[in-house]
């Protein structure tokens, strides 16, 4: 509240600006008001908003309901239930002490929302952080739906990536989902890019393919540690999720389902071979995934940045400050903890914009 004598200079000081012209409107943000309050000064109106201070509502609980309500909802019959359990279970026998929010409301205050009982707290501890620093250290890999011609039926398309290149470094398409066929296509994989036993980390979700028998042990015969997202968290694994949404969101995605798995894995080739060859991937200084694979990428990014410097040495008027930092990523990150990620994205940042 503005004390009245403060308030009369102000209404001096806004009556005379009025008076020059000025309106209500803009003299308000200069007085820290609205102009309704301006308004209301110059009529010398009252306040008549009622005032809440202190203000405790008449059916507050007392102290001694508030503790009858905490021995009761940490008795033996009720110590594992919620407050909208707990309220008709009572209400069965009778008995009425609050409602479910006033039941929740005390709780909390308390902190006994959750495991009141000695039963251990559940947890969902975040996958172990990985760090790839060159290829064929971490892959991730997924299962997307692709539609057919026939309702409520799909063909499966299994994708393996490279995090650190971006590259597809293997895939294929079935009928139908299992360990046995994911199990094929990374002997493919070990076999094509040559991996070597203990060398490579594959990371998925939780999927029945991911952790059938027959894929775990397949990875274990060619000395792949495999890793797992939490349960129901699609972020653990982003680097498949958005893998899959430029597959589905690129222009030359067929705009109707497909009419047999041929024709899939047909398309399919296609846009590998331009993702893996063609596509300036943003993520890795918008080289291609196989020049980054084939280590390439580093030689492409300074020549890339020779080419702004002498640009701007032809032309230094059009610069008003550094060139485009063709940065080289030297590291990518996998589920990385919190603190790592600020510095890693403080760190990015301070190399786009250094000299």
């Amino acid at each position: 509240m503005i004390p009245l004598a403060v308030r009369k200079d102000i209404l001096i000081l806004v009556t005379q600006a009025h008076t020059d012209g000025a309106p209500f409107y803009k003299i308000a943000p200069i007085v820290g008001c609205c102009t309704r309050t301006l308004k209301r000064w110059q009529a010398n109106e009252q306040d008549k908003r009622t005032q809440r201070i202190n203000f405790e509502p008449t059916n507050k609980l007392s102290q001694e309901e508030r503790e009858q309500l905490i021995s009761v909802a940490n008795n033996e019959s009720y110590k594992n239930l919620s407050s909208h359990q707990i309220v008709p279970k009572l209400a069965d026998k009778g008995i009425y002490l609050a409602s479910e929010s006033t039941f929740y409301r005390v709780l909390k205050e308390h902190k006994q929302l959750t495991h009141r009982h000695k039963q251990k707290e559940g947890s969902r501890h975040k996958p172990t952080p990985l760090v790839a620093s060159e290829p064929n250290q971490i892959y991730s890999w997924d299962i997307t739906y692709l539609p057919t011609t026939v309702q409520g039926v799909f063909y499966y398309l299994y994708l393996f990536m490279d995090i650190y290149s971006r590259k597809i470094v293997g895939w294929q398409i079935y009928t139908k989902q299992s360990s046995e066929l994911a199990s094929e296509v990374i002997k493919d994989i070990a076999i094509n890019e040559n991996i070597k036993v203990d060398t490579v980390t594959l990371h998925s979700d939780n999927g029945s393919p991911m952790k059938g028998a027959t894929f775990l042990t397949t990875l274990q015969k060619l000395g792949i540690m495999p890793t797992f997202s939490r349960p129901s968290v699609s972020n653990d694994n982003p680097y498949s999720e958005s893998m899959f949404k430029t597959l589905k969101y690129t222009p030359s995605y067929p705009s109707k389902p497909f009419d047999s798995v041929v024709e899939a894995r047909i398309w399919c080739e296609t846009f590998v071979t331009w993702y893996n060859h063609q596509h300036c991937h943003s993520s890795i200084g918008f080289v291609t995934p196989v020049q980054r694979h084939l280590l390439q990428d580093k030689e492409i990014l300074e020549k890339r940045h020779r080419v702004y410097e002498k640009a701007k040495a032809a032309n230094p008027r059009r610069w008003s400050g550094s060139t485009r930092n063709w940065y080289f990523t030297k590291e990518v990150h996998l589920n990385p903890n919190k603190a790592k990620v600020n510095n890693i994205a403080d760190k990015v940042s301070a190399e786009r914009h250094s000299g």
